[in-house]
């Protein structure tokens, strides 16, 4: 059997705006009405049933039936990186109007990718850690024990993510930032902990999030990291 990789399925499946713009919107590990990626890709319900069994087909969506309703998800973290990668290739979708404007700044500003922190806070967060000792390298992120006993101080769950059957760390390339961002069991536990301490929150449209006051003071006062008025909401 050859070693080298078929992209064609991939690619065709790749190939339209509209389906682009689901992906965008699963990125956050969220699932979702195929009603609401519909009107957000502005298509009508049958042409997104049409693009999303094409994403099934292709491996990068799945479907679950709850009741009258499909709802949609990316096909695994997996999916989410590659995406997530594969971003920093291409260029970025076209912004017309302030609603879109705004929606493309959220995403810029905080995010989640699949299940951990990205965006200029997820970076900002990662080269702070890096900088403080709390993780070692750059493009091989390894977590110190200065940084697991700092973590645990603000109730991640170190332990879990150590023990998990996934790599614990990984340095995930930021598709907005071009550097990397923290990914890994530690990444997805640390994203957990923003949102349950409500320190971020999910904004209601597109997968930008809020950083909320809370959230705000802690990242100054404990990494000194100062995020633009505006630039995030809260």
């Amino acid at each position: 059997m050859s070693r080298d990789r078929d992209f064609t399925a991939v690619g065709r499946a790749l190939s339209t705006p509209a389906r682009s713009m689901f992906l965008n919107l699963l990125m956050d590990g969220t699932s979702r009405p195929a009603g609401e990626l519909a009107l957000a890709a502005g298509v009508s319900a049958s042409t997104a049933s049409e693009h999303l069994t094409v994403l099934v087909d292709a491996g990068l969506v799945t479907c679950r039936s709850q009741g009258r309703h499909r709802y949609y998800s990316l096909a695994g973290r997996e999916v989410a990186t590659a995406l997530e990668s594969l971003g920093v290739l291409a260029d970025s979708a076209p912004v017309s109007g302030y609603r879109r404007s705004r929606r493309a700044e959220y995403l810029a500003a905080a995010r989640f990718c699949y299940d951990h922190l990205a965006g200029r806070l997820g970076t900002s967060l990662t080269d702070a850690w890096v900088g403080s000792g709390w993780l070692a390298g750059r493009e091989e992120l390894a977590l110190t024990d200065a940084g697991a006993v700092g973590l645990r101080e603000i109730g991640v769950d170190v332990d879990g993510a150590v023990t998990a059957r996934r790599a614990t760390t990984r340095a995930c390339l930021d598709w907005t930032e071009r550097r990397p961002h923290l990914a890994g069991a530690l990444g997805s536990a640390i994203g957990s902990r923003f949102l349950d301490a409500g320190w971020v929150v999910r904004h209601r449209s597109g997968r930008g999030l809020d950083v909320t006051d809370s959230g705000r003071r802690l990242v100054r006062e404990a990494w000194g990291i100062k995020l633009a008025d505006g630039a995030v909401g809260g």
